[in-house]
């Protein structure tokens, strides 16, 4: 019979040695995480960030090695009518005085008022490391309160980079807690549902969760050659949670039904190892991959969103295969206590016994599929092509000022802030390297410039007090800021940039020796990325696919298998992406899900829910695909054999997925677009996948194609020597289908 495979040898010393597995899987997530702590992490710079035209700006400003102290503004206007100008200035005094006593203020600036006297504008500059400014605003908020107390008929508030940061941190940040706090118990849940047993749906909580830590001081580690970014940790928890559950779902799930049929522990344990068990080292295999592609971006962010994902996939891998043996063998039947009565009754693994009443939902949906299924597989294909075809008119953008949520006075008081003081909102930076001996020159070209700009109606005019021009200390650097009055996700304010960058500075900046310039700023950062995604994508997906195929070819001996899992999964991608689109570019779900349509899907998003996709995805393709290939080895026909892994696998595919749109879902409550974007785009996506795509396409192409599945090429015809389990039996299994 040859010899067994690595994960049944891993099971069977895990279960004969439970404490000594438990023990090393405990070190090793111990050393992992505190190694990693204590190595500390590398955090990616604005240079490793760079991309496209707006990163060379970004690279140069940095080379100027300004000093930017922080800024803050007390904005006054009326409350109704027009502003009264004298009791303005009267308020911009008192709030002055106020000010200069207030530790952490170096500077207030003369009142500035608004091109319409609508306005009137106080410049704070703030000491100290701006980089924590916002964490030492609150004496300024208080000095602004009580000036706004001393004159209640204006309207006084305080705005500007440290405050708008100081309330995007108290939003999200309570966000986030609402999120991780919801996501555990959600799991949980979900889990006694599915297995109505308290420690069976605590097991891959357990795991998943040991899993995260291990890979967030693994990754940490990984950062000092991979520098990390600060979502690396939120996605090594996103999809370390998911796989985490999902590959000792499908373990425990598996052991728990050999049990039933009679098995002793260890044999259970090692067929649960040797079918479900090979079944997560294919998925995690094709996770990883999928991961990997990321690295092809040539971006900071999505390197290591990469690395973090591939560490965590690979230990909960490790997990399941290891620890999670042990733990079963050393609780035995333990595992089912304590049991909720009524869910225990709906859930518990069938026996197989006679007179034991067969499933009757699965097959009532396969039905359709295992009949007709020509029929059945155009309909839902069809269907599914209808939803991804608004993916075709898929727009990037990144999310700008506008699209942060205005529940705080902070986000308010900015939108009166550039109603007033256009100039103060959206802007272009033109980012000048040249020899020290020309930064007279520079600076002529940069006021021309900018005089230029400000005569075009899609620029703001310019400030009564001329253009703002930075030059470095070292007379290299020269930085000028040129402003637009629109929004920056406004079509026009893209074509300022595009005004700027092919017109009005090529021919203000041309001739100056040994000039190097570039254009960034918001706009100028979102514009390059979405190009940078669309050049990449191509190349990511190949890449991803081409070794998908390899890897299922060589897992099932199949080539068709491996094509049709590849169509199957870009199928369920292209549904996920139309469904974005209809949901997000047009304003119809806006009231429905509590956001402002930005007009197009954040720049990021594409590439990134691709690989997530694809590899969570292959998940329960590889599950569900090997439990139809058991039916095959045990000689069931084509037909039944592909009744028989549906329906087999359909509960704890289903549990699987529903786990994964209830933490997703939670995604999708957050403030932020970009964050409603992901949770919607993924739950959606899993939620296709596991139902449509799983239990009405595959089944149905499955059966149209019939023996043509299992074709391949000579070479790849020979099989591993590994018998095969207990056929799988028949009758009860899939009454109702045929």
């Amino acid at each position: 019979m040859g010899a067994r495979p690595v994960t049944v040898r891993l099971a069977r010393w895990s279960a004969e040695h439970p404490w000594r597995a438990i023990a090393l899987w405990v070190v090793f997530v111990a050393v992992c995480f505190v190694g990693g702590n204590a190595a500390g992490l590398n955090e990616a710079t604005n240079s490793d960030r760079a991309i496209g035209e707006s990163g060379r700006a970004g690279v140069i400003v940095e080379g100027g090695d300004f000093h930017q102290p922080a800024v803050e503004n007390i904005l006054i206007t009326a409350r109704t009518g027009t502003l009264d100008q004298a009791a303005a200035r009267a308020a911009a005094g008192d709030a002055a005085e106020r000010l200069r006593s207030v530790v952490g203020v170096a500077e207030v600036g003369q009142p500035v008022p608004a091109r319409d006297d609508s306005a009137l504008l106080l410049p704070i500059t703030m000491s100290g490391d701006p980089e924590t400014a916002s964490e030492r605003l609150q004496p300024l908020l208080d000095a602004t309160a009580a000036t706004q107390d001393a004159h209640p008929r204006l309207r006084i508030e305080q705005v500007g980079g440290p405050s708008v940061n100081k309330a995007l941190d108290d939003t999200l940040g309570k966000d986030f807690q609402r999120a991780e706090l919801l996501s555990l118990p959600v799991t949980l849940a979900i889990l006694i549902i599915a297995f109505g047993a308290l420690i069976a749906a605590g097991v891959p909580v357990l795991l998943a969760l040991s899993s995260v830590a291990a890979a967030m001081g693994l990754s940490t580690l990984a950062s000092h050659l991979v520098p990390a970014t600060d979502v690396t940790a939120s996605v090594i928890l996103l999809i370390g949670m998911a796989v985490g559950v999902d590959y000792s779902l499908f373990y425990v799930r598996r052991e728990r039904e050999e049990r039933a049929k009679g098995r002793s522990g260890l044999d259970a344990v090692e067929i649960a190892a040797e079918t479900s068990g090979h079944a997560v080292v294919v998925s995690g295999f094709a996770v990883v991959i999928s991961m990997a592609g990321l690295l092809l971006a040539g971006d900071a962010v999505f390197s290591s969103l990469a690395v973090g994902s591939i560490l965590v996939v690979a230990v909960a891998v490790t997990g399941s295969l290891t620890v999670l043996p042990a733990l079963l063998a050393k609780l035995g039947r333990w595992v089912d206590r304590p049991r909720v009565p009524l869910l225990w009754r709906l859930t518990a693994p069938r026996t197989g016994r006679a007179g034991e009443a067969p499933p009757r939902f699965w097959p009532a949906v396969l039905r359709p599929a295992l009949r007709a299924p020509v029929a059945t597989l155009v309909i839902s294909v069809g269907l599914l092509l209808a939803l991804a075809a608004p993916a075709l008119g898929m727009k990037l953008k990144f999310p700008g000022m506008e699209d942060l949520p205005r529940s705080t006075p902070a986000m308010q008081a900015y939108d009166r802030l550039t109603a007033a003081f256009p100039s103060n909102g959206t802007s272009h930076t033109v980012a000048v390297r040249a020899p020290a001996a020309e930064a007279e020159r520079v600076r002529a070209a940069l006021t021309d410039l900018a005089g230029r700009a400000g005569g075009d109606p899609l620029f703001a005019p310019v400030e009564a007090d001329g253009p703002k021009i930075r030059v470095s200390d070292d007379r290299r650097v020269s930085v000028l800021e040129v402003a637009t009055p629109y929004a920056s996700r406004d079509d026009r304010a893209v074509d300022s940039l595009h005004r700027l960058r092919d017109d009005l500075a090529p021919a203000a900046l041309r001739g100056v020796p040994g000039i190097e310039y570039a254009v960034g700023g918001g706009v100028a950062a979102s514009e390059d990325y979405a190009a940078h995604v669309r050049d990449k994508l191509p190349l990511v997906m190949g890449f991803v696919l081409v070794l998908t195929f390899l890897v299922m070819t060589l897992t099932f001996r199949s080539v068709v298998v491996a094509v049709s899992s590849i169509a199957l999964n870009l199928l369920s991608a292209g549904a996920a992406y139309g469904l974005l689109v209809l949901v997000f570019q047009g304003g119809w779900a806006d009231d429905l899900l509590g956001f402002t349509s930005m007009g197009a899907i954040v720049s990021w998003l594409p590439l990134f829910l691709f690989v997530v996709l694809f590899g969570l995805s292959m998940d329960y393709h590889v599950f569900v695909v090997s439990r139809i290939r058991e039916g095959i080895r045990a000689g069931m026909s084509n037909r039944d054999a592909v009744a028989y892994g549906i329906t087999t696998s359909a509960g704890v595919v289903t549990s699987a997925a529903i786990v994964m749109v209830g933490v997703f879902s939670i995604f999708a409550t957050l403030s932020t677009i970009d964050m409603k974007q992901l949770g919607i785009g993924l739950a959606a996506a899993i939620l296709l996948d596991a139902t449509i795509i799983r239990a009405v396409v595959l089944p149905a192409l499955m059966t149209m194609l019939g023996d043509a599945n299992w074709w391949a090429p000579r070479f790849l015809r020979r099989r591993p020597a590994v018998a095969p389990t207990d056929p799988p039996a028949s009758a009860p299994e899939l009454v109702g289908v045929r």
